[in-house]
Order: structure tokens, then C-alpha cells, then sequence
């Protein structure tokens, strides 16, 4: 199976700078993959497109606004991004990193300060993040500071992430509407380095409608990391090595797959990311039955590794090539894929993070 497999043509118009306007008022192409029948509706439609007994599992990461701006002592311009908390320290990337010098001190805003300490070495070389202090004064929290200036860390095809202008930071006019719309509205756990994209789609209104449809809602939680940016590099993709990424299995939702496994209703996940923690979490004893409990998964879904935990997915349009693409064909079937993104194109659906979203179901 070859990385080019997963490329497609996409019109760079497509690709959503903006989110709708309304979360739910997405667009929604929907597809029965047994009967091969394909409809087209949105978000706020889901009440209708379920059936009582069904359960739809959610991602409930926050994303941390770990995007930072900051002058060195030279007076040069330096981002970061603070990427995982290791203890009182953080690893973060950088840019420019190489010019970076250890117990240097670079000017955030508010009188807050980050220090470079080392650069890890992986796999033998120097690993291109750094590990860094943070110092917050006034005794602030540096989760609370964090909140108040932090930027959103959105995807780079997104063209105003990579149009701020570093020494002016608050330049950019989009920092409060991104904070907003790049968070879904039930993130509770701090730790991702980008949105759930999937979730964005859902209002508390929506939720309300789809329990009063008789369908069931859990959460799971799986911290995005930066490996969801990063490329496929070899050819034969079954050689790829996914990052490993922080994940949560409560209780109540591993009761909540069984009962509706009892009941013969469906189990819909919102998004990659809660498809990678219900097939973590699956036993391969009985299928359907899950291991509540917390751990790291590095699980790469392709097309030929069969899932047995989901029977339906509702995700956003990805990008050719991506981890996330050979997912959603894992689910489907590469060629029915094919065939939809190519669908999704001639109708001018958005595509990727703040893009429209698609609903597979079996």
C-alpha cells in the first residue's frame, strides 16, 4: 500500500480559513457504506440521521493556547510552541531553534519570560524541540497565564497562523474568534496541541436534541499531539510509526459501549481521535467489550487493519497523505473514499479544521 494511494487534488479555495457560522450549520455528506447510498445534509440534521439506542462518543481534550511570540536578548523574533508539560518544565518547539542558546532569556508578554535549557537528544541526534522554563511573575499559574495570552496553535495551511506578525502579537485581529471556535464547546482537559476538529460541529443545543432523540453521549479524551502535523515519509505506509499520544478511557463509556452493544445500537465516533481510543481500548476477546483505563497509543488504523470497536464516524475532510485520511479508509474502504472526497469536491464542501464534515456509517 503507497503513500500515493492517498493523494487527491484538492482547489486551494476549499480549504476553510473560517469556520461556518453557526458550529452545527456545517455541511454533513452522509454516506450508509453497507447500501453504498450517499445524501447531503449538516451538522444540526444528526438528530435524525441516528437511531434511539445509538451512542456517540466525543473527544473532550482542551486545547492549550501554547502558542507563544517573544523577543530574545539579541532583539530577534522567536515563536514557540509549548508542546507537552514535563513536570516544572516544558518541551516546546521553536523557530528559529538553532539560534537558540541555553539559560538565555526570551521576553513573553505581561513581564513573562521563557528559558531554554537543553535540547534532548532522539535517536542520537539533537531533537529539534527544546526543553524550557517558564516564569510567570506576580505567582500566577502558568495554565491561567497561558489562558489570558496564549495564542491558538492552528494548523499552518490556516494563512493568518502564519501572517502574525511576531513582534506585534496582539496584531492579530482573529486571536479571540479562534480562541473561541478552535475549542469545542465541552473541552475539559487541558493537553492538545490541536482541536478535535470533528467536535467543533457540536453546540450544547445539538446535544440536547440528540438525547432527546434517545441517543446516548460519552466522552473519551486523547491529548492531540504534534505528530498530527507531521508527514508520512515512506512510501510503503504500513512502515509508518505513529507518535504516541495520551488517552483516557472512563468507566461510564466503556459501560456505556456495552449497553449499547446489548441493545444492537451503533457506536459513532466524533473524529480519528476517538476511533484511536475505542480501538485501544478494545479487547481482542470479545469484540465490542473495552478496557477502561489511561495510557499512551501510538495505534495507526490503515485500510487492512480492521476496526472492531465503531460502527460509525463522523469526521472532517483531511489532508492528502495524512494518518488521519488512512483512518477514515480503514473504516470505509479506500476506493468508497476516493469516491466521496472526490463527491465533496465537485459539491464545494470545505475542507480540513474549520472545514465542513462527513458522517460514515455501516
Amino acid at each position: 500500500m503507497k503513500l500515493d494511494d492517498f493523494d487527491y487534488e484538492l482547489p486551494p479555495e476549499l480549504v476553510a480559513a473560517m469556520p461556518a457560522g453557526e458550529r452545527d450549520l456545517a455541511r454533513l455528506l452522509v454516506h450508509e457504506v453497507g447500501a453504498n447510498e450517499t445524501r447531503h445534509a449538516r451538522v444540526r440534521d444528526l438528530p435524525d440521521l441516528l437511531a434511539p439506542g445509538d451512542l456517540v462518543v466525543l473527544n473532550d481534550t482542551r486545547v492549550r493556547p501554547a502558542r507563544l511570540f517573544g523577543t530574545r536578548q539579541s532583539g530577534g523574533a522567536v515563536e514557540l510552541l509549548l508542546v507537552e508539560r514535563l513536570g516544572e518544565v516544558w518541551r516546546a518547539r521553536a523557530n528559529p531553534a538553532r539560534k537558540l542558546k541555553p539559560g538565555e532569556r526570551i521576553e513573553l508578554e505581561d513581564g513573562a519570560h521563557a528559558v531554554p535549557l537543553e535540547r534532548p537528544e532522539e535517536g542520537g541526534a539533537p531533537d529539534p524541540a527544546w526543553i524550557l522554563r517558564l516564569e510567570i511573575p506576580g505567582g500566577a499559574s502558568e495554565e491561567a497565564w497561558l489562558e489570558r495570552r496564549g495564542r491558538m496553535p492552528l494548523p499552518p495551511y490556516i494563512d493568518r497562523a502564519r501572517g502574525v506578525d511576531r513582534k506585534h502579537p496582539g496584531s492579530d485581529a482573529q486571536t479571540a474568534h479562534d480562541r473561541e471556535r478552535y475549542q469545542t464547546v465541552f473541552a475539559r482537559a487541558p493537553g492538545a496541541v490541536a482541536a478535535p476538529t470533528a467536535g467543533l460541529h457540536f453546540t450544547r443545543e445539538l446535544f440536547g436534541r440528540i438525547r432527546t432523540a434517545g441517543v446516548e453521549i460519552a466522552f473519551v479524551t486523547l491529548h492531540v499531539g504534534e505528530g498530527t502535523f507531521q508527514p508520512v515519509k515512506v512510501d510503503d505506509v504500513r512502515t509508518h510509526r505513529m507518535h504516541a499520544e495520551r488517552y483516557e478511557l472512563p468507566e461510564e463509556t466503556a459501560s456505556a459501549v456495552l449497553r449499547t452493544r446489548e441493545v444492537g445500537g451503533r457506536v459513532i465516533a466524533v473524529g480519528t481521535t476517538s476511533v484511536r481510543v475505542l480501538e485501544s481500548a478494545a479487547e481482542a476477546s470479545r469484540e465490542g467489550s473495552m478496557r477502561p483505563g489511561s495510557g499512551e497509543t501510538s495505534l495507526f488504523l490503515y485500510p487492512g487493519r480492521p476496526l472492531r470497536a465503531v460502527d460509525g464516524l463522523l469526521t472532517n475532510f483531511h489532508l492528502p497523505k495524512s494518518t488521519l485520511l488512512m483512518l477514515v479508509a480503514a473504516f470505509a474502504g479506500l476506493d468508497r473514499v476516493q469516491e466521496l472526497y472526490r463527491e465533496a469536491i465537485e459539491r464545494r464542501y470545505r475542507f480540513f479544521s474549520y472545514g465542513d464534515a462527513m458522517l460514515l456509517l455501516h
